[in-house]
This record gives structure tokens, C-alpha cells and sequence, in this order.
């Protein structure tokens, strides 16, 4: 038994090639950079002064600072990072709509559109804290 010159054989390049032509570009994907500021707490915002702190595409952070108390804000696309969403499967606390979860003493995130993470870090306030700034955030207006 021979091969047969009449089969097409695909190869590795083809199986690649095929692979990327169904996949999502990254630009239909990404958030540009700066789409994010606007939905975080204005300066001032309950006492807090804002800095923001990162801002690149998908991704921005800030400081927010009253006295001796620090939280930090973050919101990123969880497109880049779909194993962070499962865990809001269990979740049981909502803001609005939307799923909230805890990690340590220290994070409370929110679930966005089964997209967007936004997340409150502080060593200095309580979750009922961090929970109540992460309301402050324009949530609905990520959404849209």
C-alpha cells in the first residue's frame, strides 16, 4: 500500500494558518488606553484624593488616598484573563447586578458585564469599605 498523490495532506502550516483564521483578533478585543478613567470615582469622592497610577490598554489602576487610609482601584479586561471570571460563579454579594467576590482580607472585585474586573486593594479599610468605593465606581456605564 502506497500513499495516494491524488489526498491532500494538510500540514502544520496549514493546521496554523487555519487556526489564526478563526481566532479573535486582539484588536476587536482590547480596550484601548484612557477608556477606563472616566468610569472611576471622581477626585474627592467620599474625602479620597484620586491619582491614577497606570493606565495601558485594558487595563487601569488608581490611588486613592484619605489620611491614613489607601485604597487602590483597579479595572482590567478579563478577556485577557478568562479563568479570573469563574470565580463569581459562587458568588453571593452583588453591587447593583453585578457579582462581587472577596480574596483575603485585603480585595473585593466586581464582575462587569462577564468582562471587566474591578477590583478595590486596601490593607487600611474593611471589605463594607472597599465594597461602598467599588459602588462609587461608574459600574453601569462599564456595562454599556
Amino acid at each position: 500500500a502506497g500513499c495516494k498523490k491524488d489526498e491532500p495532506k494538510s500540514t502544520r502550516w496549514d493546521d496554523a494558518a487555519a487556526a489564526l483564521e478563526t481566532a479573535p483578533t486582539s484588536s476587536a478585543t482590547t480596550v484601548p488606553t484612557g477608556t477606563f478613567n472616566k468610569f472611576f470615582p471622581k477626585d474627592g469622592e467620599g474625602g479620597y484624593a484620586r491619582t491614577f497610577t497606570a493606565d495601558k490598554e485594558g487595563y487601569a489602576e488608581a490611588r486613592l488616598q484619605k489620611g491614613t487610609d489607601t485604597i487602590t482601584l483597579t479595572v482590567s479586561d478579563a478577556n485577557q484573563n478568562p479563568d479570573a471570571k469563574t470565580k463569581f460563579a459562587s458568588a453571593t454579594e452583588k453591587i447593583d447586578e453585578f457579582p462581587v467576590t472577596t480574596l483575603g482580607n485585603n480585595q473585593t472585585t466586581v464582575l462587569v458585564k462577564d468582562r471587566y474586573l474591578v477590583k478595590a486593594s486596601s490593607k487600611t479599610v474593611d471589605h463594607e469599605a472597599r465594597k461602598a468605593m467599588l459602588a462609587k465606581f461608574d459600574l453601569k456605564g462599564l456595562a454599556e
